[in-house]
């Protein structure tokens, strides 16, 4: 392969002989960077590049078409000070240098194209070869603009992980496709990070595109042919699914049946939730290569590909449709066998199969952002040494996430919804009973009058008293949570107000489009992009809501969703104009815009207690509004859940460091819904929910919702159970995890840590991990490797080099560099604590108001370690003043010694003394977490100490171990 970096040096080279004689190019120099004037031309469009130094490894680069720059100011970035000394620039013939004591950026004068390399030499990221940039002119609501994209050359070792939460089990972004935009389980943000060790925030808020810009166009691109080998189009068999009797056939050329639009051109009178369409017939390309497919859908989904089952039944609810993508070499000219069967499940479902011709696989590679509209390109090149600096400069960027309140850590419990007060009660207080721990109680929608959707009032018949009921939650020592949507009834005074002042986007209003509620009502959302109506929102939410007691928010649909299943175009249209501009330029910051009203109300209102917001969309900077996210109207599928892995490593990689699923899945099949005691629908359900459950207690946050069937364990599973237990189990652990967990959430605040952790964060030497993306670290002791599929007793894991490796439930040893079949019990989560793992733990306890005073320290022989265990008050911002404390924990482990170090800094009613009980387990001496074990128990003060952990006695080899 041709090495495209210095390609692209050797073409700038001569880009730079042929144009530096007639070059007009100047240089303009600031407090915190430089602006390089270019002379623009046809293959040249950029006239003007700005660079500004942020800090040491992040610099912000802005490409103009003009010979200035908008001073509209970024909704993402958050920074308050760049870099005014310690940087240098210089110029030559043919190119500008800038420098800080870490970077060099290069800018050729004659093409504008940008080389970032480190301060000792090697090229960190090149723009394409000429530039990479392109300006369309577009121009919306009156307003002239561009459609923009910016290329990079990549190495073809290169891997690429980030760009938010997508739902379609992709873990590596190297050479794939994503469009950025929100959607009900689809979480955008535009930020990559490369195992090269740099990361590139795109500042754009318009439909965004990563890789191939071009849309997916309909299957008619092909030439199609029916079963009979008749060209014009693929035959579609309409049958009914109850008798199997034929409804109709028909040619179709394209299948797009995506929207509430397109779904209108499906066959007149066609009987959705009782019928079935197959596809059948050839495909014939006219080129040969890689075609990248996107198959959308609803209902239950297969396709084949000559002969081969490339698509495995899938199901979506009617209402909430998902994407599947599958790539496919085809040779042009040549008839390939297609069949696609679709069983709708709902009165109105969706399908649709459309595809990307092959490109030029160097350009497949490379890396590149598309956005619909932006006044230019920006974006900032953040440099690291590891993965985790790269996602410390994102936040030095976007803002540093919170320590989320304790409580926040320990498990929630909801379903899609708890309808009464006495119900809501009745479930806590089974909680209470059964002994199972709980912190976080969840009300979601419709808990207000059915016709007044945004009056914040609760629905006296159904709750009687709220503040009561809050006040109880609080007595049975939880929290309460509650749903709060962007959505206003137009016959509610909140409405009203909004209207009033302008504030609410009226298409849907004035379009009279109806909700699904009852009869049906009218209704809006706000715009959060205006700071009034931001103001406005808090102070409605406070008034009827936040002083009855309510510990945290619930922000559902703020994609926003006014219309599930709208086409793009019409999503645009149901919220223009914004208050910042068009809904074009700004559709994808809803959600940050929605999450800054409430934490900026809520924290000018009460500074001392900790917010905590859920929020089903987020954007770039949604970790400063302390809003973490949740996957949106997942499945209760196999699939689904296995996507969910991938998905939740990209997000927490994205840079927010707070993500979490439903547990289980939200939208569940009616064979669930219907499964009999004893049948196998149900035991099948029963392991969903405990494979599920079991992956959920090593996310960053961890909570169970769901339609029906309920999810309270005991409505899953009577005690008797294997699945009860085995639930109990995690909800416990979880619990007794919480001394390394809430850890975890000081360092997200402190050291701009990640809590849920591709293998390649700390693996980046071994090149077997780039791909993994079904298992990985949870902080930096515990490897978790979910199970995902029916009935699967064991697993493949891959255990990374430059680590030892032991068994977290039994200690068995295992070496790294390795890949091996596990054992996974249905009870058990396959489960590894790397060596040099110093792990604490406390006893159960039924909530995080409980104090886990004395702990259990395991320590994993094999590798030096350390452990600085963080706690404070819990709840409130005292950390953010200092009142915290930090024990650090380190293990020599040639000395076998742990050195429980001085406690830094204290907080009101710290544990002052203490007793720690230390476990050791080595090759040798092999210690399960659920094992009696004999250790050393020390009393500590705050004072330093070292404990030795030579073992006296003569240990017995494992041969097992070894």
């Amino acid at each position: 392969m041709v090495n495209t970096t210095y390609l692209c040096r050797f073409v700038c080279f001569f880009y730079c002989l042929a144009f530096v004689a007639c070059s007009s190019s100047s240089v303009d120099k600031s407090e915190n960077g430089i602006i390089v004037h270019l002379k623009s031309s046809k293959t040249i469009p950029v006239k003007a590049i700005r660079l500004q130094v942020i800090n040491n490894d992040i610099i912000h680069v802005s490409a103009s078409p003009n010979d200035t720059f908008s001073l509209q100011p970024s909704l993402i970035a958050a920074y308050s000070e760049t870099l005014d000394k310690d940087w240098s620039y210089s110029e030559t013939a043919n190119d500008i240098i800038l420098k800080t004591p870490t970077l060099t950026v290069t800018v050729c004068l004659s093409t504008g194209e940008i080389v970032f390399s480190d301060h000792n030499g090697p090229v960190l990221l090149a723009e394409n070869a000429g530039g990479g940039k392109s300006f369309e002119t577009i121009e919306v609501d009156g307003k002239k603009a561009y459609t923009i994209r910016q290329q990079f050359e990549s190495p073809d070792d290169e891997a690429f992980y980030g760009l938010g939460q997508h739902p379609s089990d992709e873990f590596n972004y190297k050479g794939k496709n994503e469009v950025l935009y929100q959607y009900n389980t689809k979480v955008s943000v535009p930020f990559i990070v490369s195992n090269k060790n740099y990361g590139l925030l795109w500042d754009n808020y318009s439909l965004t595109k990563f890789g191939d810009p071009r849309d997916y166009e309909p299957l008619n691109q092909f030439t199609l042919y029916d079963k009979d080998g008749k060209a014009g189009g693929l035959s579609a068999t309409y049958r009914k699914l109850k008798t199997d009797s034929l409804l109709f056939e028909q040619r179709d050329s394209i299948l797009n049946y995506e929207n509430l639009e397109t779904i209108q051109e499906l066959p007149q009178g066609f009987p959705l939730h009782t019928a079935s369409v197959v596809w059948e017939g050839e495909i014939q390309p006219a080129q040969s290569g890689i075609y990248r497919f996107l198959l959308y859908y609803a209902g239950y989904t297969s396709l084949w590909l000559d002969d081969k089952q490339v698509v495995a039944e899938r199901w979506r609810t009617a209402w909430n449709p998902n994407s599947c993508k599958f790539s496919a070499a085809l040779e042009g000219g040549k008839k390939h066998k297609i069949r696609i069967e679709w069983k709708p499940d709902g009165d109105v479902s969706y399908i649709g199969l459309k595809a990307l011709s092959p490109v030029d696989p160097v350009e497949q590679n490379k890396l590149s952002f598309w956005s619909e509209m932006g006044d230019q390109i920006d974006y900032y090149f953040v440099r690291g040494n590891t993965m985790d600096d790269v996602i410390s400069g994102y936040r030095t960027l976007t803002g540093k996430a919170q320590v989320m309140p304790k409580w926040a850590m320990g498990f929630w419990q909801s379903r899609e919804r708890y309808k009464t007060q006495e119900e809501l009660m009745a479930v806590l207080n089974e909680f209470r009973e059964r002994k199972i721990p709980i912190d976080n109680i969840v009300l979601d929608w419709s808990y207000w009058p059915e016709d007044a959707w945004g009056s914040h009032d609760f629905d006296l018949k159904r709750f009687p008293d709220a503040t009561a009921m809050i006040e109880e939650i609080h007595d049975r020592d939880a929290r309460f949570m509650i749903s709060v949507w962007p959505k206003f009834y137009h016959t509610t005074e909140h409405y009203k107000e909004f209207d009033r002042n302008g504030w609410i986007y009226r298409t849907a209003v004035e379009d009279s489009i109806r909700d699904w509620i009852g009869t049906g009502y009218i209704g809006s959302f706000y715009d959060a992009y205006s700071e009034g109506a931001r103001n406005l929102f808090w102070d409605q939410m406070s008034k009827k809501l936040y002083f009855k007691g309510v510990d945290a928010w619930w922000m559902d649909a703020p994609e926003p969703d006014i219309l599930s299943n709208a086409s793009m175009d019409y999503r645009k249209a149901l919220m223009n104009p914004t208050a910042s501009g068009s809904s074009t330029e700004y559709f994808n910051a809803y959600a940050l815009m929605n999450a800054k009203g409430i934490y900026e109300g809520q924290k000018a209102m009460n500074n001392y207690d900790r917010i905590f917001l859920l929020t089903r969309s987020g954007f770039a900077g949604s970790q400063r509004y302390a809003a973490a996210i949740w996957s949106g109207d997942i499945a209760a599928r196999w699939e689904d859940m296995k996507a969910q892995i991938s998905a939740g490593l990209n997000y927490a990689v994205s840079g927010n460091p707070y993500w979490t699923m439903d547990n289980g899945g939200f939208c569940v099949e009616k064979r669930y819904e219907h499964a009999a005691e004893g049948s196998e629908d149900r035991e099948e359900w029963r392991e969903l929910n405990v494979r599920w459950h079991q992956f959920g207690a090593f996310v960053p946050l961890f909570r169970t919702h769901g339609q029906y069937p309920y999810r309270e364990l005991w409505n899953i599973a009577p005690e008797e159970h294997p699945a009860y237990s085995a639930m109990l189990y995690y909800t416990r652990l979880r619990y007794r995890l919480m001394p390394y967990i809430y850890t975890l959430a000081g360092r997200a605040h402190f050291n701009d840590y990640t809590i849920m952790r591709p293998l390649v964060m700390d693996f980046a030497a071994d090149k077997q991990v780039v791909n993994i993306g079904d298992q990985y670290l949870f902080g930096p002791a515990l490897m978790v490797c979910p199970v995902y599929e029916n009935k699967a007793r064991n697993r493949e894991v891959y255990f990374p080099a430059g680590a030892g490796w032991y068994d977290f439930y039994s200690g068995k040893y295992l070496e790294g560099g390795q890949k091996r079949t596990v054992e996974a019990p249905y009870h058990r989560i396959p489960l590894f604590a790397a060596a040099g793992t110093i792990l604490p733990m406390g006893e159960t306890i039924q909530h995080t108001k409980q104090n886990q005073k004395d702990l259990t320290i395991y320590v994993y022989e094999g590798k030096d370690g350390a452990f600085n265990l963080y706690e404070d008050e819990g709840t409130n911002y005292h950390y953010e003043k200092g009142i915290y404390s930090l024990i650090p924990l380190i293990y020599n482990d040639q000395d076998k010694t742990l050195i429980l170090g001085e406690r830094k800094g204290e907080f009101p009613r710290m544990n002052k003394v203490r007793q720690f009980h230390i476990i050791q387990v080595s090759k040798n001496h092999p210690v399960g977490v659920d094992e009696e074990a004999q250790g050393i128990s020390v009393v500590y003060d705050g004072q330093a100490q070292t404990v030795s952990l030579s073992r006296t006695e003569t240990e017995e080899t494992h041969p097992e171990n070894e």
